[in-house]
């Protein structure tokens, strides 16, 4: 059932922006070559993004854990 969701995704995805590229420009061309790139670039900043959520998560995790540690030598733990 999850790829036919993905897949049913994807489909609509293309189809989104195909008709906005469509709609800005009323070229077929564009609206293709739109609905082909797009979904390419969005990849890679998803990529880069969920990169960065991780670096920024590890930092909290540290973050949190240097602030556990200093109230254990205030006697907190």
């Amino acid at each position: 059932m999850d790829i036919a969701k993905t897949a049913t995704f994807a489909v609509v995805h293309f189809s989104v922006a195909f008709a906005v590229g469509y709609a800005l420009t009323g070229s077929v061309a564009i609206g293709g070559l739109i609905a082909l790139v797009e979904p390419m670039v969005n990849t890679v900043a998803f990529y880069l993004h969920e990169k960065a959520w991780k670096l920024a998560s590890a930092r909290a995790d540290e973050t949190k854990a240097k602030s556990a540690h200093g109230l254990c030598g205030l006697g907190y733990c």
